[in-house]
C-alpha cells in the first residue's frame, strides 16, 4: 500500500535533500543525536531498521554503535546522499532499501531497534506505518519515534496550515497523547517520552524547502502578525538581530515490545 502522497513526499524531498545536511538545519545536530543514542541505548548486536530515514542521520550515529542498520525511505534521491555520508564515515555495516513505511519488505521479527525520526507528520495516516514498524521488530525490541510534537489543541490547525504553506507534503503534527496512544494501542510499553525544544531559524527554514516567495512573505506576515499582538501561530516567534527565530518540539518516544509476543 502506496501512501496517497507519495509524489508530493518524493517530490519535496528531492528538493530537499542537497541541503538535509547543513550545519544550518537540525537534522545532523550532533548534541540531539548524541542525547537519542543516550537515550535509546542501542546493543553491540542489534540489528536496526530506519524507517523513512532521509539521509539517514541517526542511522548512522548508530552504526558505529550496533550489528548492522538497514535504512529505508521512498526518495532515492534522500538515500543517495545518505549513501555519500556514509562513504564519508567509512561506515560498513550499512544498506539502504527504496520502499514505503506503509508496507515494509521485510519478514516479520526482523530487526532489534526500529526507529523513525521526523517522518510521522508527513504521513497521510499514521496507523499503517506504526503497524508495519511493530510488525517487523522482534519480540523484546525497542521501537523509537521522534517526531514534532503538535502545538496547543487550539493553535493545531494553524500551526499545520503554516507548516503546509512551507511544504505541501506536511500533514499534521500529532499531539503526545496521539504518539502515546500508538504504542499503547499496538501493546508496545513507553520506556521514554521525552520532549526537547529545537531552535530553528525562519529564514532557513523556508530556504530549505524552497519555499516560493510569495508564500514565504504570507508566513513572516503571520509571524510578525503575532510578534505585534496578534493572533497566535502556535510556533511563538520571537524577534532577535539575525532575525526571526522559533522553537519546535521534537519528541521522543521509546516503546518496549512484550517478550511474548508473537
Amino acid at each position: 500500500m502506496k501512501p496517497e502522497n507519495m509524489q508530493t513526499i518524493q517530490q519535496a524531498f528531492t528538493q530537499q535533500s542537497m541541503q538535509f545536511e547543513s550545519s544550518d538545519m537540525n537534522f545532523t545536530n550532533k548534541d540531539y543525536l548524541a542525547y537519542t543514542v543516550s537515550r535509546i541505548m542501542p546493543c553491540t548486536t542489534d540489528h536496526v531498521l530506519e524507517v523513512a530515514a532521509g539521509t539517514c542521520a541517526c542511522g548512522r550515529a548508530l552504526a558505529p554503535l550496533v550489528g548492522t542498520v538497514t535504512y529505508l525511505d521512498m526518495t532515492p534521491a534522500m538515500l543517495e546522499v545518505g549513501r555519500q555520508e556514509a562513504r564519508k564515515q567509512d561506515l560498513d555495516n550499512i544498506s539502504f532499501v527504496q520502499g514505503c513505511a506503509e508496507e515494509l519488505p521485510f519478514l516479520d521479527h526482523s530487526f532489534d531497534m526500529v526507529l523513525s525520526r521526523l517522518a510521522f507528520h508527513h504521513f497521510a495516516e499514521v496507523t499503517q506505518p506504526f503497524r508495519e514498524m511493530v510488525r517487523v521488530l522482534k519480540p523484546g525490541g525497542k521501537l523509537v519515534l521522534i517526531d514534532m510534537e503538535a502545538a496547543a489543541e487550539d493553535l493545531r490547525i494553524t500551526e499545520d496550515a503554516i507548516e503546509t504553506l512551507r511544504d505541501p507534503s506536511h500533514v499534521r503534527n500529532l499531539s503526545k497523547a496521539e504518539i502515546v496512544g500508538l504504542f499503547t494501542e499496538n501493546g508496545l510499553a513507553v520506556t521514554v517520552c521525552e520532549s526537547t525544544p529545537i531552535l530553528v531559524s525562519l529564514t532557513a527554514w523556508m530556504e530549505l524547502t524552497k519555499t516560493p516567495e510569495q508564500v514565504r512573505q504570507e508566513i513572516v506576515d503571520h509571524m510578525r502578525t503575532e510578534l505585534d499582538g496578534g493572533p497566535q501561530t502556535g510556533f511563538a516567534p520571537y524577534q532577535t538581530k539575525d532575525g526571526i527565530f522559533f522553537r519546535q518540539r521534537w519528541l521522543l518516544t521509546v516503546g518496549a515490545k512484550s517478550d511474548g509476543e508473537n
